[in-house]
């Protein structure tokens, strides 16, 4: 599959002054001068298809780099410290999220030990922001735990919308976003534009407590350039035919949403945020704009989201993951 939209990002190479430390599953990127200096910002990559594992450290170094968060993604790996996104029971160093000002997430039926997800909770319990990416919808399937089962309903209960349906045909209908009327002046839409994205459009169904920001027109085929999809499809909610794009299906939202300890996570999802979906400038704007937002930061005009060092982001599939890399191979030095 070739990703004619992201020729131009994907040449974008050059010398960086980040500097990074890492372990077995995770990279620590220190941050610095800028608006994000003193912020910790905790990416947790975790998905079998989406490659998580490849945007996640790009958007770290963005944080980092551009606008001075602290930020540490965490990784699925095997024994040896090779990140394996089919390691679902796997997450690197999770004390990190103990100091977590705000939270990124593309996981994928993670099923964490009660060990792992104890520092998870905790920080939603304490309002940690969430900025939810794609499958997050449903980030966790819990086999045997006997203290955060509930996070089985991450999505439905905190995000707004669990897994519901591919709405576009997978692989052949690509995703142009499209700001909601009224919406135009959030903050997290400041410079968003021109938001494309080669994964589907996903059914979902936010409940009336959230505030939709941009909703997904199907498109024909996998182009930027392609017009919009014709087609009727039955919805899964309640199983009413529909035209495709009328209504188009709400792809980007936030929430705030009382949490057990009586404190309040501000949350924002997109069901987009593939890393070939990421090589759009709009949707990585979009997901930064939502770290300041979720931090009640004053979110810039025009963030500033070029990327740091090479992306190549590879093409989503099950399986499709590259073998034998280590989260010391995503640092970045002088």
């Amino acid at each position: 599959m070739k990703y004619p939209f992201a020729l131009g990002l994907l040449a974008a190479s050059f010398t960086s002054s980040l500097f990074a430390e890492s372990g077995d599953g995770w990279v620590t990127y220190p941050g610095g001068a800028g608006p994000g200096a003193g912020k910790h910002v905790v990416l947790l990559a975790g998905d079998e298809e989406y490659r998580s594992e490849e945007a996640l450290p790009m958007l770290g170094k963005i944080l980092s780099e551009r606008h001075g968060f602290k930020c540490t993604v965490l990784f699925s790996v095997n024994e040896d410290g090779t990140i394996n996104p089919d390691a679902s029971k796997s997450v690197g160093k999770p004390e990190a999220i103990d100091s977590a000002d705000v939270i990124v997430m593309s996981l994928r039926f993670r099923d964490w030990p009660d060990e792992a997800l104890a520092h998870f909770d905790k920080a939603i319990q304490r309002g940690v922001p969430v900025v939810a990416l794609r499958t997050s919808t449903h980030a966790f399937k819990l086999s045997g735990s006997k203290e955060h089962g509930a996070y089985t309903r991450f999505g439905e209960d905190v995000l707004g919308s669990g897994w519901v349906s591919h709405w576009g045909n997978h692989k052949g209908e690509a995703t142009r976003g499209v700001i909601e009327p009224g919406a135009e002046d959030h903050p997290i839409l400041n410079g968003v534009e021109d938001v494309f994205g080669d994964t589907d459009v996903y059914e979902a169904y936010p409940p009336e407590d959230a505030a939709i920001l941009l909703r997904g027109r199907v498109l024909q085929g996998m182009s930027p350039d392609d017009g919009p999809a014709e087609r009727e499809k039955k919805r899964a909610s309640d199983g009413e035919t529909q035209n495709v794009n009328d209504p188009m299906m709400p792809v980007a939202w936030t929430r705030e949403v009382k949490n057990k300890a009586g404190g309040v996570n501000k949350i924002v999802t997109t069901t987009m945020g593939s890393s070939t979906d990421l090589a759009s400038e709009g949707l990585r704007r979009f997901v930064v704009n939502g770290v300041f937002w979720g931090l009640e930061m004053e979110v810039p005009e025009k963030a500033d989201v070029e990327l740091v060092g090479e992306y190549e982001p590879t093409a989503y599939s099950f399986g499709g993951y590259k073998k034998g890399v280590k989260a010391s191979d995503h640092e970045l030095a002088d």
